[in-house]
């Protein structure tokens, strides 16, 4: 009877060990790009931006919800390492870091999420010091990214959506530029 009890308890145990985690509940990196184009009235000049991320995501930090049948609402910490080109307008580069929580739905079948990001975080770029240029190579950034996530295999994921950035000097320069791009962005997602 014992040796039956101590099987069952390791059988068990080894079960729990091989068991396959929710994808929110593992470390991601992404690499993501895209085309981003100005959308505001901050500057008269027409940016053209190509936004490169590599993107960090905790495993979930918090779940408000969950439903029986396997849907979940949960949150996860994002931090991106920024790196754009501007194809079009006075600055070349812009290099930054941004932070935001990734609020993820993740559907019943847990290959599949959609997802939110509103932050923001601070860069560098070459000002032109133009009037509607930059006006200082320091700048802050605000973003927000509406995507879904699709998973195709056990540790690779692609995702797209829509991307909006704003780049501000801080109303460090008189007068105060901006920019307020929008656009869409793809990537590829690695769990570990």
């Amino acid at each position: 009877m014992k040796s039956v009890s101590l099987i069952a308890i390791v059988a068990s145990l080894a079960a729990a060990g091989t068991a396959i985690s929710h994808p929110a509940d593992e470390w991601e990196y992404v690499l993501e790009s895209g085309f981003l184009r100005n959308v505001g009235h901050n500057t008269d000049i027409d940016y053209e931006i190509i936004p490169t991320q590599l993107t960090f995501r905790s495993p979930a930090v918090w779940t408000p919800w969950e439903s029986d049948s396997g849907a979940k609402l949960v949150v996860r910490h994002r931090v991106s390492a920024l790196f754009e080109s501007f194809i079009k307008g006075p600055e070349d580069y812009y290099v930054g870091v941004a932070a935001a929580p990734s609020l993820e739905y993740w559907f019943p079948s847990e290959k599949t999420s959609l997802f939110l990001s509103l932050g923001g975080g601070v860069g560098f770029t070459n000002s032109s010091g133009g009037e509607q240029g930059q006006g200082q190579d320091f700048t802050l950034n605000w973003f927000s990214q509406l995507g879904i996530r699709q998973q195709l295999c056990e540790n690779v994921s692609i995702l797209g959506g829509a991307y909006f950035l704003h780049h501000s000097n801080g109303g460090q320069t008189d007068p105060n530029p901006g920019i307020d791009a929008f656009g869409m962005t793809v990537g590829l997602g690695w769990k570990f």
